[in-house]
């Protein structure tokens, strides 16, 4: 999906929040553990997004630009945040913390989300952003090499080596 700055540029934007306003709340919420905040990522990736159209550029690839712009923003998150503190998953659904997106996925009978909040922070970067958009945001390896600026080779190395971590910290639990 493109956006190109021109008069018809409010309802492709309105198309382009339908589409994936949903998915990169989701990813923002497993990223960060909270939905508030990760709400609150979520409509700041499409005011960045807004303004950036508004600037009179084009959007060649919306899905690509989004999920860049919520990354860098989770990031900069990441290094503000001087002491990160690990939740668990029924602290998480006491303070009302609900994985079932708008559009009616519950991604807690996909897989076993409590063992996933667990484990993903054990698992380092690049290969936790890699497994959370392959595995959570169900993005083709080719989709999430675009996003990260990689190649498609680099994302499938990722993905490969981060299973294994999975499987490895996975088994400890089991």
């Amino acid at each position: 999906m493109k956006i190109k700055s021109h008069p018809q540029a409010d309802a492709d934007f309105a198309d382009a929040y339908d589409a994936y306003a949903d998915a990169i709340f989701r990813h923002c919420a497993f990223r960060c553990f909270d939905r508030e905040r990760a709400r609150e990522l979520m409509q700041e990736t499409f005011i960045k997004a807004w303004a950036y159209l508004v600037s009179g550029k084009d959007i060649d690839n919306v899905q690509a630009f989004l999920y860049k712009t919520a990354n860098n923003l989770l990031i900069d998150e990441a290094r503000r945040a001087k002491k990160r503190t690990v939740v668990s998953f029924e602290d998480m659904e006491e303070s009302g913390f609900d994985i079932e997106g708008q559009d009616g996925r519950d991604q807690g009978r996909i897989f076993d989300a409590k063992a996933v909040a667990e484990v993903l922070y054990e698992i380092e970067e690049p290969y936790r952003t890699a497994l959370i958009m392959r595995y959570i945001d169900e993005l083709q390896p080719r989709e999430i090499a675009e996003l990260l600026s990689e190649t498609a080779n680099v994302v499938s190395v990722r993905l490969n080596r981060g299973l294994k971590l999975l499987r490895s910290v996975l088994a400890q639990y089991g």
